[in-house]
């Protein structure tokens, strides 16, 4: 499949940009006009904040304007899940909210990246989607949403199919969404497209799926943001990886609203991140691109022989 790539229209020489990473709370109900205008004002408090910090880019969970309970839209008279009546959710209330954001964004000058639910032409399911707004408040791109899970796929969502890589300020960005973090393919993809930073949006309550967004910083070497809704952070909060692993910010474990802020530096002298950057990245590429074939001593009864000390 295609990948998406959307360049910079304004490269700048830097190689360094501050990243924001959100925990806003998040609705399960896209019938409640109420509650998305609380979460879609919410989303604009936290842009200007991190904006007021110096962020160049903030990113938001999976579903931040909503993430649809399927006991709310796919729930039959008799308990049982049955195909989800999009009719019902209030598609007005949400173009509003994201035109709104849209438009701080440029106003900021601040890219942001926020999940939300797109619409498809009947009969076909709406995508889960990462949006991504431009700092002149243009909607740069779309991610859609690829794996998902039983549920999802069987009642509520139809799948997108291709990466995304959006440049900003010179820093290469891919995007995932919650289940993605179980399909290590999506972050292996992601390092074959040069990225330098993967932003992992997840609307779930799991501290497994935290360890394992850390665990793609050690093994691929790029820094990632991890985002969840604030009512979930008492178990894993919002936070940024550095390549390697390293936690360089995390939001308060309390359940409210907050960024966590740090500095993806290409040039970084940190001990662990430029081990990472320019040496484990490297290496580990080479040992892909086949390294060792011509080293394997064939022939050799010491080395074919399994069964002797």
């Amino acid at each position: 499949m295609p990948t998406t790539s959307v360049p910079d229209e304004r490269p700048r020489a830097a190689r360094n940009l501050r990243l924001a990473v959100a925990q806003s709370t998040v609705p399960e109900d896209p019938t409640d006009r109420g509650a998305l205008r609380a979460a879609g004002q919410e989303i604009r408090a936290l842009m200007a904040e991190a904006s007021e910090a110096g962020a160049r880019l903030v990113q938001f969970c999976e579903g931040a304007l909503t993430y649809p309970s399927k006991h709310v839209m796919a729930a039959g008279l008799d308990g049982k899940l049955v195909p989800a009546d999009w009719s019902r959710a209030a598609w007005d209330v949400l173009r509003e909210e994201a035109e709104s954001i849209a438009a701080l964004a440029g106003k900021l000058r601040l890219w942001t990246a926020f999940g939300s639910l797109h619409p498809l032409t009947p009969p076909n399911r709406p995508h889960n989607s990462l949006f991504v707004v431009s700092d002149r408040g243009e909607l740069a791109a779309r991610y859609d949403k690829r794996f998902l899970s039983h549920t999802e796929v069987s009642y509520l969502y139809s799948p997108g199919y291709q990466p995304l890589v959006i440049e900003v300020d010179g820093i290469r960005f891919g995007f995932a969404l919650c289940i993605e973090a179980n399909f290590p393919e999506i972050f292996a993809e992601y390092e074959r497209l040069d990225v330098d930073c993967v932003l992992l949006s997840v609307m779930v309550d799991d501290a497994p799926r935290a360890r394992v967004a850390q665990a793609y910083g050690t093994l691929y070497n790029y820094w990632l943001g991890y985002a969840i809704p604030a009512q979930f952070s008492a178990t894993a909060p919002s936070g940024i990886v550095a390549p390697g692993g390293r936690w360089l910010a995390r939001c308060s474990a309390n359940g409210h609203p907050a960024l966590a802020i740090a500095d993806i530096a290409l040039d970084s002298q940190d001990e662990d991140i430029n081990m990472a950057v320019r040496h484990a990245r490297p290496w580990r590429r080479s040992a892909r691109a086949g390294l060792y074939g011509e080293r394997i001593p064939v022939g050799d009864p010491r080395s074919d022989v399994r069964t002797a000390f």
